[in-house]
């Protein structure tokens, strides 16, 4: 039998369950928002069932609402999704239920359109999980083909500190239409 000294056990350290349909739990909160070509909203919503700071990685529920888009982009950690319901476009590829995309740090995609029932996510950010854009030509494209705008992004409460990087974006996209 091993000795306490032989395993990461820690006392009083129990799992914890969520699930995507409870409405109890977690609450869903919206991260992106559009107006649609017919004067309509589309959102992400997301239920952030896992965040912690030390080690640092976040677990959450995605929600896309019909043909919701979303950049071209990548995160400050290695990032892996699963399609539960519905599909999207990530740029050209249908991706549809039983998708699983592996993104590794450094890497990125996209823009996203998601399809006409939605789609639902399961995302693991395994470290930093805010995320960084270096394309906004791939989502103006996208945006222009549909006719849809991008509105202001909800705000978010990150735990830790951790300062909100989707206005940056926003920020380097303005200035780059001046």
């Amino acid at each position: 039998m091993p000795s306490s000294e032989s395993t990461p056990r820690i006392p009083d350290s129990v799992p914890k369950f969520t699930h995507l349909e409870d409405k109890d739990d977690v609450p869903w909160i919206p991260v992106r928002s559009q107006r649609n070509a017919d004067g309509s909203e589309s959102h992400v919503w997301e239920k952030w069932v896992a965040f912690s700071v030390d080690p640092m990685y976040l677990a959450l529920f995605a929600q896309w609402d019909p043909g919701m888009i979303v950049r071209k982009h990548g995160h400050f950690s290695p990032h892996v999704l699963t399609v539960l319901h519905g599909d999207f476009l990530c740029s050209d590829r249908i991706c549809g239920v039983g998708t699983h995309i592996e993104l590794p740090l450094g890497a990125d995609f996209g823009p996203f359109r998601a399809g006409p029932k939605g789609v639902t996510l399961y995302e693991v950010m395994m470290g930093d999980p805010r995320s960084w854009s270096d394309d906004p030509d791939a989502m103006t494209k996208v945006l222009e083909e549909h006719g849809v705008i991008q509105l202001p992004d909800p705000p978010i409460e990150l735990p830790a500190g951790l300062k909100d990087l989707r206005k940056i974006y926003q920020a380097a996209k303005s200035q780059q239409s001046s």
